[in-house]
């Protein structure tokens, strides 16, 4: 399989770069630690590997062929990002600790999938150039999730460790003030960047 390095390189680079999952994933180490995170890392991997598997059927292509479909997954992937931005404005840690706050559930986080258009874009993208020539069919497409996805758990790793990490930095009210501004900035920039 000559495209192997590339679809490697292919998977590292779209699911290590920021986009709304990563950014999820980050507050949510920040906010619950990463352990609690980890159902929320399985469900993005779950929820991006069906559809991986969808684009790669040719379904992706088709759902954004229909007429109003990329504008129903930008709206509602960009309000989503801008529901999350205004739960971010006032990061609390005490609130995790008291179980006030829920980190995402796996089937959440697999769900949103369907309405992130990054994840979309990475399905279809990766789908048309790097889908194994193989038979029959539903082997290469398990395959190609296969791998896809044992890349992109470790890369979620990176980004909810990163997360978990700042936790104990971010006990200081006047830093979680700020990071918190920092995450609310680069959740909305990510909600405005889908329409660009």
């Amino acid at each position: 399989m000559n495209t192997l390095l590339p679809f490697l390189i292919f998977a590292f680079v779209s699911s290590i770069t920021p986009g709304p999952n990563n950014i999820m994933l980050t507050s949510s180490g920040i906010r619950f630690g990463f352990v609690r995170t980890i159902p929320h890392m399985l469900g993005v991997v779950s929820g991006f590997a069906i559809l991986l598997a969808l684009c790669a059927a040719g379904i992706g292509s088709l759902v954004l062929a229909l007429p109003g479909a990329d504008m129903l997954l930008r709206v509602a992937g960009s309000a989503y990002l801008l529901y999350l931005a205004w739960q971010l404005r006032v990061m609390k840690a005490d609130d995790a600790m008291t179980g006030q706050a829920k980190p995402m559930s796996f089937g959440a986080a697999a769900l949103f999938q369907f309405a992130n258009p990054k994840a979309w874009i990475m399905g279809i993208t990766g789908a048309a150039a790097f889908l194994p020539t193989l038979q029959p069919v539903w082997l290469a497409i398990l395959l190609f999730c296969l791998v896809f996805s044992l890349v992109n758990l470790p890369c979620l790793s990176v980004w909810t460790a990163a997360g978990a990490a700042l936790r104990r930095y971010l006990q200081d009210v006047f830093w979680r003030r700020v990071f918190s501004v920092v995450m609310v900035l680069a959740t909305v920039y990510a909600a405005v960047a889908i329409w660009l």
